[in-house]
């Protein structure tokens, strides 16, 4: 596992040990991040974006992000070996100023400031989405207009409420899907 492009392009990132943590596909980032950065609906969404990466696990896709020009990124993540693993990616990347690590359950955030980039990658068929989401517009860290971006399992359908998304493509086991708040 990498960082695909941007500052810390190829830079090796470690996973969590065990097998508690799915670690995103290095494709299957590239996919997301190709499209936040080309499509027309994303209007340029990393530049200076403010990121939240929830079930954060190693931090790929917040480092990712952050790689790629976004201003900062807090991330949530209550697991023992992938807090562990998130914060060495932070310190192996130098983003240490940039990166701020929650120790806290994506289902009952801590409160928080509006995030322009919410990157969601919960275990696959827990239908942890939704009530992830409604927690954390309660916890207040969506922003208005916000972009959301989900990896779900090919075949786990998507929450009610959300309406359509912008993008809905499945890339091997996973399915990436994104929103416009």
């Amino acid at each position: 596992m990498r960082i695909i492009a941007g500052s810390q392009r190829g830079r090796r990132l470690v996973a969590p040990a065990g097998a508690a943590t799915r670690p995103t596909a290095d494709r299957v980032r590239q996919a997301l991040f190709d499209m936040l950065a080309h499509a027309p609906w994303a209007e340029n969404a990393l530049a200076e974006a403010v990121v939240l990466d929830v079930f954060a696990g190693s931090g790929a896709l917040g480092l990712e992000a952050l790689s790629r020009g976004a201003a900062n990124a807090v991330f949530i993540e209550n697991g023992r070996a992938a807090l562990a693993a998130l914060e060495a990616n932070i310190a192996a990347c130098g983003m240490e100023p940039r990166a701020r690590v929650l120790a806290a359950d994506a289902t009952r955030p801590p409160p928080g400031a509006p995030r322009t980039l919410v990157l969601l990658d919960p275990p696959y068929g827990q239908a942890l989405l939704a009530p992830t989401l409604a927690a954390l517009e309660a916890a207040g860290w969506l922003a208005r207009g916000c972009l959301i971006a989900a990896e779900l399992g090919r075949a786990e359908p998507l929450p009610p409420g959300l309406g359509p998304p912008l993008a809905d493509r499945g890339h091997g086991a996973a399915r990436l899907a994104i929103w416009r708040r």
